[in-house]
């Protein structure tokens, strides 16, 4: 048996996420199907995480094993690409270790969530459009107090069965580009709606609802109705997954 990994990117607004789910259509089932059918057995993927409904990545890595790989690498991702549909692409297949794993391998990720500040057509469904005065600059100062090793609870979904909600984020940023207003935020793990929610949350702060030094408070609190709403999810991509190994 051997393992390979898949680098790939793929456009969300179709598909209810990336995991495979009942009467749903996701990225996993999309890739699965086509794949099982070019190595002629079923094949199952394991991702790099899991994105929510609406969400984008422009770097995601999965992993499979196949007993004997019947093309090489660079012919199964031109098949590949050529069965699915134009949003997702396949960007490399590549053999690794057996015991590399597409999720518990992973040492870092990168989310950009992208603010338009002014109606942008072209852009409708990949940034969240928002016409309102913010101060940024209390935005940014509240983003600094999120690095460290820190409980999350507060801006994760409830009910969700992870072991720990414990995350360490290693950067958390605003910066302008152009006519948008780009969040970056870097961690080794994240919480399912975790960025969504500190979007939200610094967002409430920005509007002058909320003070800098609350975000704090916010995390210590463990209490999800503590922090702000959940931003819309179309203008979330998944940006960068680093391994110990560079792919």
């Amino acid at each position: 048996m051997s393992r390979f990994f898949i680098r790939l990117a793929y456009d969300g607004s179709g598909y209810h996420g990336w995991q495979v789910q009942q009467n749903a259509h996701t990225v996993q089932a999309e890739i699965e199907d086509k794949l099982s059918t070019l190595l002629g057995s079923t094949t199952q993927l394991v991702g790099c995480g899991r994105t929510d409904t609406g969400v984008h990545a422009r770097e995601f890595f999965a992993h499979f094993d196949v007993e004997r790989m019947p093309f090489s690498e660079k012919e199964l991702s031109r098949k590949l690409n050529s069965f699915l549909p134009g949003d997702i692409a396949i960007e490399r297949i590549f053999q690794v270790d057996d015991e590399m794993h597409a999720r518990f391998s992973a040492v870092s990720r990168t989310y950009k969530y992208f603010i338009a500040r002014k109606k942008l057509p072209f852009f409708r469904h990949y940034s969240y459009f928002l016409n309102v005065e913010l101060d940024v600059e209390s935005m940014q100062q509240a983003a600094g107090l999120l690095p460290g090793l820190k409980d999350f609870t507060s801006f994760s979904k409830l009910h969700t069965q992870t072991a720990t909600n414990l995350c360490t984020v290693t950067e958390a940023r605003w910066e302008q580009m152009g006519d948008e207003l780009v969040f970056t935020i870097s961690a080794d793990r994240f919480l399912r709606n975790m960025v969504r929610a500190v979007v939200g949350t610094l967002l409430e702060i920005g509007r002058s609802k909320m003070n800098p030094e609350d975000i704090t408070y916010i995390i210590e609190a463990k209490d999800r109705s503590r922090a702000g709403y959940s931003v819309p999810a179309h203008g979330l991509f998944l940006e960068k997954v680093v391994y110990p190994l560079a792919f």
